[in-house]
């Protein structure tokens, strides 16, 4: 008999065996083996084989003399390893002990008592020690003991369970430790599991879910949506199903849920129950809403942005397309809201901006949209108007509630405001004009007359782009060298004689011939070209002064006056740049005179005189223009202290002559002298204005009694003449 230690390792492993033909095996045995075999028949070894079991028969002595395909699958031995060989090969070293000894005390039962119930395992060929479960059956034949041993494996069986085991625990502690909730319902959607996440979901506790539907914690208006995916998942039309829906709370507060649902199915397709999981998504939805307003509302005001607003615009044109009737578009621009923020800082200008939006939307009806475009401009959209003049009494009541004075921070602010309105009904298909259109009816309305409203009319449109197309070629002109500085005298009123020039741009248009200054300087102003014409004039001017001079040497050398545009007097590089063109050009620094206006010089008047001060350390003089037409107390023209005040053309060619026009100018006249003063009368167009101006005590005039503007060339003519009077 071979020992464990000495048994040959076989050349091949066999997975499963069902048949396994051992005849010539038992052929070379002899003794007990062969007297079993010659005395009955092969059809035994045919019955052993059929057994379910992995099978071995033993003889008396622990002899292995048969062993079915089952157990050398299980064993991993071959037959011929195991076929006449002691069955303790396959016991581990502690079972051969116990059979040594039942062979010593018992030998006729030794083979029957090798495997009890607290210890059955065999030792497979790889030397793995497995649990089995063992079928001991002994008996008797021709005076010869036998054993057949029917061996169950119980490793796979007992791995099997665990892994369910397993599966289940960790299933267990899945659906129940889970953070997020779950449910099991059965066929009729009837809790029959959940989890502590889904009772903290929802307020109840297990005990009042279990047995119940979904509906004791659905909003009252979604129930239905549980029993439409219920419907569709019993019927096959899906698998699986996502909604969202609002559950309400036991404490009564509703939240929004997002519900998978899927269903467990048997072999035959059966649903046995379904799997709910269920996910808060009331924090997520609040805060998507709350991305979504910011994106389509403006965080100042918290009206409605450009965007959203654009999105109204395009449904209120389809549905008046569609039904008819008629809507318009109003834009609001606050007039001279700049001054606010340069005068009171950008913080009240925001108080200012938020009290005019509460304002509007008091007055806005429910079916309209409040919009605020940008800057100091608000959108209305009016919807259902039955007539034009609806949306012009809209207007009046919109400047009315603006007009009225705002307590900001401690400052009483009054606001004017300024409409441009557009009326479309069912014959307009494109609304994307309606902007456009809208913005250049509130330019008409900011150049004719402030504080009003104007209704678009198609000749707006067309002066709209014909100024767009200015400012084009303007630009064009610019960089391309084509403007040029004139410059017209001014006359001592008193001798006639020639004393200083003012600066004026021109520009001489290929097509247009010589376009008026005040056609393309208000465009330059409501863009950045400004500062570059603004410069451009100033420089210009400065060089070409330094150049005149007077044939006769007792004439003084005559002054220039530049005028400056609100954007380039509030340019902190203003002084600088002066500073530096006087050093270059060695103007002497009195003969340069900055004009500005009256409102430019009350936009910020701190700033205003700051900047004056700077100047007149410089040396250089300063001119009030268009005196008389504005608002401004005599306080402020005391700190002003300009050297010369324009008046304006308007009272030296009054509509109609009059002695109160008279004593207009004349008072006018005299606060400047009284003030210390140089008055400048501007627009003298004929003699008797001259003689009048001159009897009243004006100082200075031009016009073109004595000269239009003429070029640089021209000038030196003129320095020092006396025009005739």
């Amino acid at each position: 008999m071979t020992d464990l230690s000495e048994r040959p390792r076989a050349t091949s492993r066999i997975e499963k065996v069902r048949s396994v033909h051992v005849s010539s095996s038992l052929s070379t045995f002899e003794g007990e083996s062969a007297s079993f075999h010659s005395a009955h028949p092969p059809s035994w070894n045919v019955l052993l084989e059929a057994l379910p079991e992995a099978t071995a028969l033993l003889d008396g002595r622990g002899v292995v003399h048969y062993v079915n395909g089952l157990l050398t699958a299980l064993t991993g031995y071959e037959p011929v390893e195991l076929i006449g060989h002691d069955v303790k090969l396959l016991l581990p070293e502690r079972l051969r002990e116990r059979l040594l000894r039942a062979r010593r005390e018992r030998p006729p039962a030794a083979v029957a008592s090798i495997w009890n119930d607290e210890d059955l395992t065999i030792l497979r060929r790889d030397g793995i020690e497995i649990p089995v479960e063992v079928s001991r059956s002994p008996f008797a034949l021709d005076e010869g003991s036998w054993v057949v041993v029917a061996i169950h494996d119980v490793h796979t069986q007992r791995a099997n369970e665990q892994a369910r085991a397993d599966a289940e625990l960790r299933f267990r502690v899945a659906f129940e430790n889970n953070m997020a909730p779950m449910t099991f319902a059965d066929a009729n959607d009837r809790i029959i599991a959940v989890n502590d996440a889904m009772c903290e979901m929802v307020g109840f506790t297990k005990e009042e879910l279990l047995g119940c539907d979904s509906t004791p914690f659905t909003f009252p208006d979604d129930v239905g949506i549980t029993e439409s995916t219920h419907q569709r998942l019993i019927s096959g039309e899906m698998e699986q199903e996502r909604y969202v829906k609002r559950y309400l709370r036991k404490d009564g507060r509703v939240i929004d849920v997002e519900v998978s649902r899927s269903p467990a199915r048997d072999a035959d397709g059966k649903i046995l129950y379904f799997v709910f999981s269920e996910r808060d998504i009331t924090e997520e939805r609040a805060l998507a809403a709350q991305l979504s307003h910011q994106a389509l509302h403006d965080p100042l005001t918290g009206l409605a942005n450009r965007a959203l607003f654009e999105d109204r615009l395009a449904q209120a044109h389809g549905r008046v397309i569609r039904q008819g009737g008629m809507g318009a578009v109003l834009l609001i621009d606050l007039d001279d809201f700049k001054g606010v923020n340069d005068t009171h800082g950008h913080f009240v200008g925001d108080q200012l901006l938020t009290a005019i939006a509460n304002r509007l939307g008091l007055v806005t009806r429910t079916a309209d949209t409040l919009c605020r475009f940008g800057g100091d401009e608000f959108l209305y959209l009016a919807e259902g108007l039955e007539s034009p003049k609806e949306a012009e009494v809209l207007a009046e009541r919109l400047i009315k509630v603006i007009a009225e004075p705002y307590n900001i921070a401690g400052f009483l602010i009054e606001q004017r405001a300024s409409i441009g309105i557009v009326i479309w009904d069912s014959t307009c298909t494109s609304f994307s004009e309606t902007i456009q259109n809208v913005d250049a009816a509130l330019y008409e309305a900011k150049r004719n007359l402030r504080g009003h409203h104007v209704v678009f009319t198609p000749t707006m449109h067309q002066r709209a782009v014909s100024r767009f197309s200015l400012v084009q070629e303007l630009r064009q002109a610019f960089n391309a060298g084509d403007l040029v500085m004139h410059y017209q005298p001014i006359a001592d009123l008193t001798t006639s004689q020639v004393v200083g020039f003012e600066a004026l741009m021109r520009w001489n248009h290929p097509d247009r011939g010589w376009v008026p200054p005040n056609d393309f300087i208000p465009l330059a102003e409501q863009s950045d070209l400004i500062l570059e014409l603004g410069s451009f004039a100033l420089r210009q001017s400065i060089l070409e002064a330094s150049k005149w001079a007077s044939e006769d040497p007792s004439s003084r050398r005559p002054y220039v006056t530049v005028n400056l545009s609100a954007h380039q007097f509030l340019d902190p590089g203003l002084v600088p740049t002066i500073k530096e063109l006087l050093a270059e050009s060695a103007l002497p620094p009195d003969n340069l005179v900055l004009e500005i206006t009256e409102s430019v010089a009350l936009i910020d008047i701190a700033e205003t005189m700051s900047v004056l001060e700077h100047l007149g350390n410089l040396g250089v003089g300063i001119a009030l223009d268009d005196f008389g037409t504005g608002f401004s107390s005599l306080s402020y023209l005391a700190r002003l202290s300009p050297r010369i005040i324009k008046i304006d053309q308007s009272f030296v060619r009054p509509v109609d002559d009059s002695l109160r026009n008279d004593t207009l100018l004349e008072t006018i006249i005299s606060l400047g002298r009284k003030l210390d003063m140089t008055m400048l009368a501007e627009g003298i167009e004929t003699e008797p204005q001259f003689r009048r101006l001159r009897r009243l005590g004006c100082e200075l005039g031009q016009g073109y009694l004595f000269s239009p503007a003429v070029p640089n060339h021209e000038v030196e003519a003129m320095v020092g003449q006396i025009f005739a009077s």
